[in-house]
């Protein structure tokens, strides 16, 4: 889609804040009004709409991506979604530890047992580690603690939440992330832990390096996402569905 409007205007509108394109709303891809819950967010939206050059390029806003999926995929049925994404903690990245060399288990336990830890205290749960990748079982009480975690937050929190827990293959990294324990960046290089280590023995390409830069592109979004939310929600992240 080519550039048409002159004017980007974040306003009020019933229900919550909307992005204006020369006084015409913007809708998602589904034609739902973007509708977004305040105004911090709105204008963060605004910004990328005012930063598009002749043409509408997706990648180049995430944030505007973040919130139509909020409204198009998570509003219908947000219960659905919530499941979805906490099913990662069955096979959480961080209970899966390389058998060697020792250098490697050493990064792993560096980067991994500190946000294990850390979901331990938050939410009472002890999560198995084991090295390989024969599955291991987790806990019903640790599963359901922890889908209760995730389905507590809002549509626009999950949405938010999604490329957190997809690009790191992580529902515990993201819930700290989203509850500000651990930083973006951090927890991004944690998930790629083993992918820097084999880079450093072996090298990468350049299509390596631009898929992960794509991933880590995604994962900071979401982080923004959730972090603007926050900061609306005076430092919380909001638990109620719209």
């Amino acid at each position: 889609m080519r550039r048409f409007w002159r004017e980007v205007a974040a306003a009020p509108a019933e229900g919550g804040w909307e992005v204006r394109l020369d006084a015409r709303p913007v809708r998602t891809p589904a034609r739902a009004a973007l509708l977004l819950p305040a105004e911090i967010l709105a204008e963060a939206v605004a910004n990328e709409w005012r930063a598009v050059g002749e043409t509408v390029d997706p990648r180049a806003m995430p944030l505007t991506g973040l919130a139509n999926a909020a409204i198009d995929r998570v509003t219908p049925d947000p219960a659905a979604f919530a499941a979805g994404l906490a099913a990662y903690a069955g096979n959480d990245l961080l209970c899966y530890r390389a058998e060697g060399p020792a250098s490697l288990v050493a990064r792993e336990a560096e980067a991994w047992d500190p946000p294990l830890a850390w979901a331990r205290a938050r939410y009472d749960v002890a999560l198995q580690v084991t090295t390989g990748v024969v599955h291991v079982p987790q806990s019903a009480t640790a599963l359901a603690r922890l889908r209760e975690a995730t389905a507590a937050r809002s549509a626009f929190a999950l949405a938010g939440l999604s490329p957190l827990v997809t690009v790191s293959a992580s529902l515990v990294l993201a819930l700290a992330v989203a509850e500000g324990a651990l930083g973006a960046a951090e927890a991004f290089a944690a998930a790629t832990v083993d992918e820097a280590y084999q880079a450093e023995w072996w090298g990468e390409d350049e299509l390596a390096v631009q898929a992960r830069e794509a991933r880590r592109a995604d994962f900071l979004a979401g982080a923004r996402f959730l972090e603007l939310l926050a900061e609306a929600n005076g430092g919380e992240q909001p638990s109620c569905r719209p």
